[in-house]
C-alpha cells in the first residue's frame, strides 16, 4: 500500500485514482489525519505500507523523523517545481528520494523498490530458485526466460512475498497490502483464494512450493 500525504486533497486522491487503476492500494490523508493515523495505527497495518509519498505540508520537513520512528518504509517527495535548496533541505531531513511532478505512479513504484533494495542490502530481481525471475515494474515474472501470466493481485502477491522473503507474512498484512487497510468492500479471506491459484500456476511451472504455508502463521517465499 502507497501512502499519500498532501493538503490538497484533489491532488492527493488524483494519485490515488492512479494507483489503483494500475492495480496498487493506497490510502491519502492530509498533514494533521497522517500524523494521528501514524501515531495509532498498528504495526500490522504500518507492515503493509510500501512507501510514504509526501506532497505539499507545512510539516513535511519534520515527517521523516515521525516515520521513521514506525517504519522503515521509503519515503519519496514529490515537488511542484524543481528547486536546488528545497531539494537539498528534503534529503537533509531524511527524505529518501525527490521526484519532481507530474510522474507516473509506476516510476514511484520502482523508485521505492530501489529504496527497498539498498535498505534489504540485496538484488530483489533474482529469487532463491534462479529459475524464477520477479520484476517490480509492471512485467509479469518470467520462469526460465519464459513469461507467466499473472492477474495483477497475484503478480503483486508474489513482488510482496519476494521483497519480505526473509520473514513470514500474515494474510492480514498482504491483504492490507494489495487491497488497503480501510478497505471493508472486501473479505480478507480472499487472499487464501489468490494465493491459492498462484501456488498453483508456480508449481506447475517450477515442479515444487516455492511458498510456504503455514496455518495461523501466514506465508514465506522460499525459493
Amino acid at each position: 500500500m502507497y501512502v499519500v500525504v498532501d493538503e490538497r486533497a484533489s491532488v492527493a486522491e488524483s494519485y490515488v485514482s492512479a494507483f489503483s487503476r494500475e492495480g496498487f492500494s493506497s490510502q491519502s490523508f492530509s498533514g494533521n489525519e497522517f500524523r494521528d493515523w501514524i501515531e495509532t495505527t498498528s504495526d500490522q497495518d504500518l507492515g503493509a505500507v510500501e512507501s510514504f509519498l509526501i506532497g505539499e505540508s507545512e510539516a513535511r520537513i519534520t515527517y521523516p523523523d515521525l516515520i521513521r520512528s514506525h517504519s522503515k518504509a521509503p519515503i519519496i517527495a514529490l515537488e511542484d517545481v524543481k528547486s536546488l535548496t528545497q531539494t537539498l533541505e528534503l534529503f537533509t531531513a531524511g527524505i529518501d528520494d525527490v521526484v519532481r511532478k507530474p510522474v507516473h505512479v509506476r516510476e514511484i513504484v520502482a523508485r521505492a523498490d530501489a529504496v527497498w533494495r539498498r535498505v534489504r542490502s540485496g538484488d530483489i530481481q533474482m529469487p532463491l530458485d534462479e529459475r524464477l525471475r520477479v520484476f517490480f515494474d509492471g512485467r509479469d515474472p518470467e520462469v526460465d526466460g519464459e513469461p507467466l501470466a499473472l492477474p495483477r493481485r497475484e503478480r503483486h502477491i508474489l513482488e510482496y512475498l519476494v521483497k519480505n522473503s526473509k520473514r513470514r507474512v500474515t494474510k492480514t498484512q498482504i491483504f492490507n497490502t494489495i487491497y488497503g487497510i480501510f478497505n471493508e468492500d472486501v473479505d480478507e479471506s480472499v487472499v487464501e483464494g489468490h494465493m491459492s491459484k498462484l501456488r498453483k500456476k508456480l508449481r506447475l511451472k517450477l515442479g515444487r512450493d516455492v511458498i510456504d504455508a503455514r496455518r495461523y502463521l501466514g506465508y514465506q517465499y522460499v525459493g
